[in-house]
């Protein structure tokens, strides 16, 4: 998966930091799992005879006239699900995933720099929709990260259809498993602060990945509450696991600033709707999603009764 790394890396500055981050990402396919088998076929039922072309329309990223046996490239895509984020559109074929991500990216796309020309990191990616969104916006390198090795392969299907996003790559490492490098004018961190057992060294990992100038993307979950409110669940949250910490709007806010960054600005706050993630075909046969984390009786509340999920985006600069 990683043969056309190198091509993509030669474009970077800092040889020996780049290099770093491949044998990382190297060393992360090398981990035992026992669904690499099925993956690896799903890749071989997907690839097509001509590749297509791709750009966004409407809610998806659209593949034109790819060169594939449907049939097989049916197959294939079911070999990997859950498909959690996209949608995609291929020719004529709607791969309706979990997330209908381009609601987030119209609440985005208007208030960030224009990516044309940027190098930018899309750090928690999942299977790369967004980054490939980014190549399509122009950036000069769009690498996303993403540990979670069947996303790794989902974006290779994906890639494989196409020529068109040559400019976007995925390595399977976690951010602080990169050495730090101040290379990236645009750096995303969308739906990965709550994970996190220590969000002040996240905040301080995503600055140290940034060019002089940067801007930072921050996405992330929060509650409502004055300035040093926090919701810090007890067991899950909407059915999650790992969900470290809710802040308020304020209080993410105060996080930024210890963290020096400037230019702060709220640019989005908004409850999460069950029609940007609902359930569908493609997620498999644990087919629950936002429906099934809410209380039946008041959507207002998670299945646990702490307040439903409602996502800020801020932006930052450096």
């Amino acid at each position: 998966m990683l043969n056309d790394t190198q091509t993509f890396f030669d474009q970077f500055d800092h040889e020996d930091i780049t290099m770093q981050w491949l044998r990382a990402g190297q060393a992360a396919l090398q981990v035992k799992n026992g669904n690499v088998d099925k993956w690896s076929e799903a890749l071989d039922l997907i690839t097509p005879d001509k590749k297509g072309v791709a750009s966004v329309a409407k809610q998806y990223i659209s593949i034109a006239s790819a060169t594939t046996n449907q049939a097989q490239l049916i197959e294939g895509l079911g070999k990997l699900m859950p498909w959690r984020k996209g949608p995609f559109l291929i020719d004529n074929l709607a791969l309706e995933s979990e997330w209908q991500g381009d609601m987030k990216w119209q609440r985005l796309t208007q208030h960030i720099q224009p990516l044309k020309g940027r190098k930018v990191l899309d750090v928690g990616c999942g299977n790369g929709y967004f980054t490939l969104r980014m190549a399509l916006e122009g950036a000069e390198l769009a690498l996303g990260i993403e540990p979670f090795l069947l996303f790794n392969y989902q974006f290779k299907a994906i890639k494989s259809l196409t020529s068109s996003c040559a400019t976007a790559h995925l390595l399977p490492i976690r951010l602080e498993n990169m050495a730090s490098a101040p290379i990236f004018d645009s750096v995303f961190s969308m739906g990965v602060l709550y994970h996190q057992k220590d969000h002040t060294l996240h905040l301080q990992q995503l600055k140290k990945m940034m060019a002089p100038e940067g801007e930072l993307i921050l996405e992330t979950l929060v509650v409502d509450g004055p300035k040093g409110h926090t919701l810090i669940p007890q067991d899950r949250y909407a059915r999650m696991r790992n969900v470290h910490c809710l802040p308020s709007v304020e209080t993410l806010e105060s996080w930024l600033e210890e963290a020096e960054f400037s230019q702060i600005k709220v640019i989005s706050v908004c409850k999460t709707s069950t029609e940007e993630q609902r359930r569908t075909e493609w997620i498999g046969a644990n087919s629950a999603s936002l429906e099934d984390f809410l209380d039946p009786s008041n959507d207002n509340l998670t299945i646990e009764g702490l307040p439903a999920p409602k996502r800020v985006i801020v932006i930052a600069q450096k």
